[in-house]
């Protein structure tokens, strides 16, 4: 399926996802379902590493926010609660003379394509973004549901049964991580805009009083997972305060990063006020409202929100990380060759520590200490080429430690550790590597 061009860069990404196992497009051998992607091996322990980060950074590391993993598919009038239903779409149009849709607050000018230049163009119309399905023996009106168009919905629904389960008190916020589906009219960018992918949400629950506080702590929490956690250099990040705001809103910021491809949103800081609770309060017609016992008052909490496409994230991961550098070579001809590495931080890297025999005479030796320490790091044993093709592979892999098991190996109980940014070598005695690793590699 093809996709709109994108510069250099980005195609070499693409490549580079493909080739290493990283991502593949969705039914490929059928030519592919434009907006569906394939994690591959690689793409999938990072993409499980990056979540495993944002959770144990919104949740485990704190005793103010609890967890949630709900259905796909809700009530049907949680969307008409929601509004999703009635207003959840794109105003598009399409060029007459090449068939190209558009979403017509994304044309330069509304009045001519952008493919052809052509000016006969239909009117704008709005799309709806829902995936509709049916539930049920019968394919009729009745039966209709939809898969959910976002992960904070169910939050709001299941809110007293997780405070009731839990003991919590205001303030405090639910998280979650799961498929979100929309029926986007132009996927592209690579996984970047897709029509099902994972979002990470989390929910904080609070009175209106101090809620603003609360937005500013949450977007300064948010900053710093960035640059603290994923290591992204602050000049690839920028806060976009939105300059127009939905009627309950008080305050809301994106934060974007700088793609290959330009800015692009990765996640929403929402002050949404209490809009959510009042919408299910009205359409439930069940009594929502907190018991602050305390004070002996009854409201309905406000909400702030951080929301993030996990997808989004660890394409910017994969952004970030790569790089090409020059490194030497023995090809005849050649002083030296380009390198192309994923400069991963290790906590997230697919494979943290790969193990490397000499020979193949070696290669027991290497599975046996390979043993040794998985589960406890992502390793893997690369047996195939010679040394030199399997450390740039690993380069590529991004793997940020390879250990190499040599014939000296047997006599000196010591490994060759080599270090993947400076590829500068050390050697370690055996009995003293798990220290060594663990120093490096673990959280």
């Amino acid at each position: 399926m093809s996709e709109q061009p994108i510069d250099a860069c980005m195609e070499k990404i693409v490549s580079l996802c493909k080739r290493r196992g990283f991502v593949f497009q969705s039914s490929e051998i059928y030519g592919g379902f434009n907006g569906f992607w394939d994690y591959g091996p690689y793409g999938i322990a990072l993409k499980r590493a990056v979540e495993r980060q944002w959770w144990l950074y919104m949740v485990e590391k704190r005793n103010n926010v609890v967890g949630l993993d709900s259905s796909i598919i809700c009530h049907p009038k949680v969307w008409k609660a929601s509004g999703h239903v009635d207003r959840f779409g794109d105003i598009m149009c399409d060029c007459k003379q090449c068939k190209t849709r558009f979403r017509v607050d994304q044309m330069p000018d509304p009045t001519t394509c952008t493919n052809c230049g052509s000016k006969d163009l239909t009117p704008p119309r709005e799309f709806n973004l829902m995936m509709k399905t049916y539930v049920g023996p019968v394919f009729d009106e009745e039966h209709i549901a939809y898969l959910r168009a976002e992960t904070c919905q169910p939050i709001f629904l299941d809110f007293h049964s997780i405070r009731i389960a839990t003991r919590m008190q205001l303030p405090f916020g639910i998280a979650q991580v799961g498929k979100a589906f929309r029926n986007e009219i132009t996927p592209r960018m690579f996984t970047f805009r897709s029509r099902e992918f994972s979002q990470m949400e989390m929910e904080f629950f609070c009175a209106d009083e101090g809620s603003m506080e609360w937005f500013e702590y949450w977007r300064q929490e948010r900053w710093n997972f960035y640059l603290n956690v994923l290591k992204f250099p602050t000049e690839k990040l920028h806060l976009h305060p939105h300059d127009k705001l939905a009627h309950y809103a008080k305050a809301a910021v994106d934060i974007e990063y700088e793609f290959p491809f330009g800015w692009g949103e990765l996640e929403g800081i929402h002050h949404r006020g209490t809009w959510d609770m009042s919408q299910h309060q009205q359409f439930s017609e069940q009594d929502l409202q907190y018991l602050d016992q305390t004070n002996n008052t009854r409201y309905l909490p406000t909400v702030v929100e951080t929301s993030v496409g996990l997808d989004r994230m660890v394409l910017a991961v994969l952004c970030n990380a790569y790089d090409e550098d020059r490194a030497p070579t023995q090809k005849e001809g050649m002083e030296d060759d380009v390198r192309v590495v994923l400069h991963f931080p290790a906590t997230i890297a697919p494979v943290q520590v790969a193990f490397l025999p000499l020979s193949k005479k070696l290669n027991q030796n290497a599975q046996d200490l390979q043993a040794k320490f998985l589960g406890r790091y992502r390793t893997e044993l690369d047996v195939t080429g010679n040394i030199g093709k399997r450390y740039r592979r690993q380069d590529e892999i991004g793997t940020p430690y390879c250990v190499t098991f040599d014939f000296d190996s047997l006599e000196d109980n010591a490994v060759t550790v080599r270090e993947r940014d400076s590829m500068a070598q050390e050697r370690i005695p055996i009995d003293n590597l798990r220290a060594y690793l663990d120093e490096k590699v673990l959280d």
